[in-house]
């Protein structure tokens, strides 16, 4: 059986079926002695109760589009991204690069959905869910995984350079000068894995959107173009977010008297 577009319709006894993959990562997990059981059922629970919830509420979205709610549902996500970024970063740094952290999310990835929405697709209502919602989720977990890597090697360069750095205010160095090499660093581990994506994309892999698109009965020509569409603004939103974050965030590793943090 088809949808109206000609896509083909999985039921709910094949949906079902599809959980024969869980049970066989978790005999191969409990076989090989993994610990890992207990983390792949509760994701896979997880998983299934969060997208079942995601999708009544883009039907709701869907039948009654009104901006406050597409803004509303573009800050929750901005936010709980956010939350994913401190769950991910092995390391904990100074209290003021947490709110570097909100502020280059929200605004990295703020600029890049409008850009995306206004100029590249131009839809009409700018909050038209069924647009502004997946390109949203595409952008800010792009963004998210960015400015979790950044964060964490930037907090991992100051940790590992500490004496470095210290020697190199004795000597008269800036702050920003002292911190240069780690900033570079956390921003080119940032973007690392979206350049990576980007070479092996349409050769290597087919990308999520594309593939959806085709599914769904659209024309491969035209999700080629979707796709590059979105890589393209996935490219610009890590880029923003992470480079707002490299910027700013290193001033949190120094105190008042330009002392870095923590070493004295």
């Amino acid at each position: 059986m088809s949808t109206p577009t000609g896509a083909i319709d999985v039921s709910l006894l094949r949906l079902a079926a599809g959980y024969v993959f869980v049970l066989l990562a978790l005999a191969i997990a409990a076989r090989r002695k993994v610990g890992r059981t207990s983390e792949i059922l509760i994701g896979s629970l997880r998983m299934t109760v969060q997208l079942v919830a995601v999708g009544y509420l883009l039907e709701f979205m869907f039948e009654y589009p009104h901006p406050a709610i597409t803004l509303a549902a573009l800050a929750a996500m901005q936010t709980f991204a956010v939350r994913n970024v401190y769950r991910r970063v092995k390391r904990r740094g100074p209290a003021a690069l947490g709110r570097v952290v909100w502020i280059s999310l929200f605004t990295g990835s703020a600029v890049a959905i409008t850009y995306f929405l206004l100029v590249i697709l131009a839809i009409t209502p700018w909050y038209e869910p069924r647009y502004a919602i997946p390109v949203a989720g595409m952008l800010i977990g792009n963004s998210m995984t960015g400015i979790a890597l950044a964060y964490d090697r930037l907090v991992a360069g100051f940790e590992d350079r500490s004496a470095t750095i210290d020697a190199a205010l004795m000597l008269g160095a800036t702050p920003a000068a002292a911190s240069r090499g780690c900033v570079r660093d956390a921003f080119a581990a940032a973007i690392l894995p979206t350049v990576n994506a980007m070479m092996g994309m349409g050769i290597v892999f087919l990308p999520g959107m594309m593939t959806g698109q085709i599914l769904g009965g659209a024309s491969p020509v035209l999700a080629i173009r979707y796709q590059i569409a979105i890589m393209l603004g996935i490219v610009g939103s890590v880029t923003v977010t992470t480079f707002l974050l490299t910027s700013f965030g290193w001033r949190a590793f120094f105190d008042a008297d330009k002392r870095l943090i923590g070493t004295r």
